[in-house]
């Protein structure tokens, strides 16, 4: 892949640089939502299964400094584009082309305190997507549960899990972690009084608190586009510009 197949990207209002492919499975939003969520504190270590060019560890790694880094990509081109990504934002960040199903021994003998994953969305059947690494990106070749349970187990006691899905994964998402985690459940509505297309869970391996859904976080403004532009809710622009945390637990607090 030539730099004339790639796109570089602002993320974070530009203090995050990233290439990705001009074709195929590109990072937007998502990512952004996932890092922010996550509880980390400088020295602690992060693992982001399926970290495809690196956004939401290098989005994470702008928010908190000091940070131990490593990423899990199936796809050589996206894992390769992940470590560039690391080194232009100076970011220390281990890539690591595996299949997260089938990890190396001396991963498989590490834990993290976080675990961070953005799981493809859409079920294994149905047409494919033309692009080979979007179809990869996108469509459940792994199961959900299979992503869970290494999550889980990649994860120290005490520690979080934490994963942006689609709503109607939810049942599935709770029942993975089910007698092995508690869980912050914060659903993503695109506008006031619509319904919640997207989820962050956040698990705490280990943990006995009672089962919290939270408000939902809206994005946008108003009832539509009046025209270009994002039209962010203010919390939602502090997040993808200025790097801002959403602590969920906070949220939980009220």
């Amino acid at each position: 892949m030539t730099d004339g197949d790639l796109t570089q990207d602002a993320f974070l209002n530009g203090k995050v640089m990233i290439w990705q492919p001009r074709k195929g499975y590109r990072a937007a939003t998502d990512p952004v939502f996932l890092a922010a969520s996550v509880p980390a504190r400088a020295g602690q270590t992060v693992l982001e299964l399926g970290c495809g060019v690196g956004v939401a560890s290098l989005c994470l790694a702008e928010r908190v400094q000091g940070l131990r880094l490593t990423g899990v990509e199936l796809q050589p081109e996206y894992s390769a584009l992940a470590r560039r990504n690391a080194a232009e934002n100076r970011a220390e960040m281990e890539v690591i082309a595996a299949d997260l199903a089938v990890l190396p021994a001396d991963l498989r003998a590490r834990s993290f305190d976080h675990v961070i994953a953005n799981p493809p969305y859409y079920a294994a059947h149905g047409p494919a997507a033309q692009d080979t690494g979007r179809d990869r990106a996108l469509r459940e070749a792994t199961p959900l549960a299979i992503w869970m349970d290494v999550a889980l187990r990649r994860c120290r006691d005490g520690g979080y899990v934490s994963l942006i899905h689609l709503t109607e994964r939810l049942p599935d998402l709770l029942a993975g972690f089910a007698g092995r985690a508690s869980c912050l459940v914060l659903p993503l509505a695109a506008r006031a009084q619509r319904p919640a297309r997207r989820v962050i869970v956040q698990a705490r391996k280990g943990g006995r608190a009672p089962f919290t859904l939270l408000p939902p976080l809206v994005i946008h403004e108003g009832a539509h586009h009046p025209g270009d532009g994002e039209y962010f809710t203010d919390t939602v622009r502090a997040l993808m510009r200025e790097a801002g945390a959403l602590d969920l637990a906070e949220l939980a607090r009220g």
